[in-house]
């Protein structure tokens, strides 16, 4: 009889073992980071709220104290970003798209650290507290894909898909919009399909999802609407609407690229050689934007936006160019600050304030189509802001204007501005640093 022999299956069992534990330690790992990711979305709620409510109480004696608190704050929180935690400035998202694309793990690792991450809800927090028109859904990216990084150590060849779940995931708990973070983390962090990873940041989003609805509870950001634009004439609106954002849109990126590379000449040198003057400089020019408005252009903008959406507060004319000045002034001023929400107020003020030309067309429906058309202008990422303002009021009826107004603003901010903002910046910052990279960033 010819003798059993069982090496070979118990060498294949091994194999098959140690690939199953690879797998689902990976799974894991996406999931645990994913946890990570939805405190950390909560904490940088909390603080960005909590920076507000103190910024208004500081200005209730007067609204002039403004002219002194917020430059001085815009001063120490660049002089914090560059000095104690430099690679925090701005939104964050192009310093991650960037260490995507690096193959220098210490570049990496400078980008997208625990310590940058510590730093940015630090300072970010701080700038919100003198009154900076910014929002902390950028930075929730950086400080997402910073935890999930740090869960990379342990399975490095995943660093990538890692890197891309962690800002997709910041995202969704940043908003409680879980297709969005999907989409975004698509069409914006990568710019490209992996199917291998798609799987992965779904994961890394439902367990970011369900630690904030578990802390916070079930919401709507902008709370419930039932606009809708019915099929006639008032869907003039829509082109007229998503041209004027997306041109708007692009102005502030190529205003916030040409700062971002270095202005030419003599004002480049002066602000290369003193950027906390400038950003002293730019707050005062915040709280001067803040005294016109009568501080209505202070902070992210959220409350001002959901009150012109809910018809509780007519839009000031004035309200979409104060609030696009201060944060065209925060966002080049090197303080740690996102786009996101600002964004969104500036779309609800230019929609607002066309009311009065379309009296027939509901305030909700030009509050919505002004909102995507100029988060689409400053991101050109179409797809991601149509859902994104979809998500957030659950008004589904205006799905097409939509999308409508997101593929017309898309085509006039490439007239004004042709490479999108986050991966223009990414660009810039590989080559100021000089470091090997696997792509260039697709535009």
């Amino acid at each position: 009889m010819p003798r059993f022999r069982s090496r070979p299956s118990l060498t294949r069992l091994r194999s098959v073992s140690a690939e199953a534990f690879t797998l689902w330690r990976g799974r894991l790992l996406f999931l645990a980071g994913g946890v990570g990711v939805g405190l950390a979305a909560v904490l940088m709620a909390k603080c960005a709220d909590a920076a507000q409510a103190l910024f208004r109480d500081l200005l209730a004696p007067s609204p002039f104290l403004a002219l002194a608190v917020t430059p001085a704050g815009f001063a120490l929180a660049a002089l914090l970003a560059l000095t104690v935690f430099p690679n925090s400035q701005g939104s964050g998202i192009p310093q991650v798209i960037a260490a995507r694309h690096s193959r220098d793990p210490g570049f990496r690792q400078a980008l997208i650290s625990l310590r940058v991450a510590v730093g940015k809800i630090a300072v970010m927090s701080l700038g919100l507290l003198c009154g900076a028109s910014a929002g902390r859904e950028g930075p929730t990216v950086q400080v997402g894909a910073a935890i999930m990084a740090a869960f990379g150590r342990l399975t490095p060849e995943r660093l990538p898909g890692l890197i891309l779940a962690g800002g997709a995931a910041g995202v969704a708990a940043a908003f409680n919009t879980p297709l969005a973070g999907i989409v975004f983390g698509i069409e914006e962090l990568g710019r490209a399909y992996d199917a291998r990873a798609s799987a992965l940041i779904v994961a890394c989003i439902v367990a970011a999802g369900l630690t904030s609805l578990w802390l916070v509870g079930n919401y709507t950001y902008f709370g419930t609407t039932q606009a809708s634009l019915p099929l006639g004439q008032a869907w003039v609106v829509v082109p007229v609407l998503g041209l004027l954002g997306g041109l708007a849109g692009g102005l502030f990126s190529r205003l916030v690229i040409a700062f971002g590379r270095g202005l030419p000449g003599r004002a480049g040198r002066r602000i290369a050689a003193r950027p906390v003057a400038f950003a002293a400089l730019c707050g005062l020019g915040v709280a001067l934007c803040g005294l016109a408005s009568g501080g209505a252009v202070y902070g992210t903008g959220y409350e001002e936006a959901r009150a012109i959406l809910h018809g509780e507060v007519p839009a000031r004319p004035d309200f979409a160019p104060l609030k696009f000045v201060a944060t065209v002034l925060s966002s080049v001023s090197g303080i740690p600050g996102g786009l996101f929400a600002p964004s969104l107020a500036v779309g609800a003020g230019l929609g607002g304030a066309l009311h009065g030309l379309f009296g027939d067309v509901p305030m909700g429906a030009l509050v919505l189509i002004g909102m995507v058309a100029y988060l689409t202008g400053v991101l050109q990422a179409p797809i991601t802001s149509f859902v994104i303002v979809t998500e957030m009021t659950q008004d589904h009826a205006m799905m097409i204007p939509l999308m409508l107004a997101a593929l017309l603003a898309d085509a006039a901010s490439k007239a004004v501005c042709r490479g999108g903002l986050y991966h223009t910046l990414a660009e810039t910052i590989l080559a100021r640093a000089k470091v090997p990279q696997e792509a260039a960033p697709v535009r």
